[in-house]
């Protein structure tokens, strides 16, 4: 089985739509989207992912290809907590906006079992917002024929089908987090997707009815620089200090 995770084309957070790059971004995603066998689709249900989902299934419709009734799961929106970050707990922060040599420092947060005990995330309410992801994921992947088995899964129903999500940077770290047993801080800080990335994971089952799910490539953009569109910057921050066009 393969799950695509996408994320949504360049955003206006402010009006939870796409900005013009990433209507841009989307449409070139639709060719590529375009092309794939598709079982399954999911989608939060912000604005941003809906738009996204829905420039791909445009191009579908228009070349007659015949795709899977989409699914709009609460649960796929974007990981929703707010933090008091240590430097400044005056102004609430999504999680994984922190200084790295704040963050790198605490040792729990290398944890799976132990990073959201960190007091700050305690008083957020994190592991909780975590669980319920993480649960909802679980039966998800049971409907899906894929069970849970301490830290891989049993292939009770091993199958090929293709499973597109559309979501967010912050929730794809989640869903990965999960499944490959990873703490999700280290994936928030670790890692970037770009606006209308794909990353694919699929599943290996080299003993029969045992499997694990590896990632075959993630964030790939190639669709982008196929159409000659710059990937957009969301999410990132500054490479050098001295790059004052840049985020920082």
């Amino acid at each position: 089985m393969k799950l695509i995770i996408i994320r949504h084309g360049d955003p206006d957070y402010i009006n939870d739509s796409l900005t013009e790059k990433g209507k841009r971004e989307a449409e070139l995603l639709a060719d590529r989207v375009s092309r794939m066998k598709i079982d399954r689709i999911y989608v939060s249900p912000l604005g941003r992912a809906q738009a996204t989902m829905q420039a791909c299934l445009n191009k579908m419709d228009t070349e007659g290809i015949k795709y899977p009734k989409p699914v709009t799961l609460d649960w796929l929106m974007e990981f929703a907590t707010r933090i008091k970050r240590p430097d400044r707990p005056e102004q609430g922060s999504i999680c994984w906006d922190w200084m790295p040599e704040d963050w790198t420092a605490l040792d729990e947060l290398y944890d799976f079992d132990k990073w959201t005990e960190y007091q700050v995330f305690k008083d957020a309410g994190t592991e909780d917002e975590l669980k319920r992801i993480f649960t909802e994921f679980e039966k998800l992947l049971n409907e899906l024929g894929y069970i849970r088995y301490e830290r891989y899964f049993k292939a009770e129903k091993p199958n090929n089908d293709t499973i597109v999500f559309f979501c967010h940077f912050g929730l794809e770290c989640v869903l990965l987090s999960y499944l490959l047993h990873i703490p999700t801080m280290l994936l928030w800080q670790g890692f970037i997707a770009a606006p209308t990335s794909v990353t694919t994971v699929c599943t290996e089952e080299r003993r029969e009815g045992k499997a694990y799910f590896r990632v075959t490539s993630f964030g790939d953009i190639s669709h982008l620089y196929i159409g000659n569109e710059p990937p957009a910057f969301s999410g990132r921050f500054c490479e050098c200090f001295s790059n004052t066009d840049e985020r920082h």
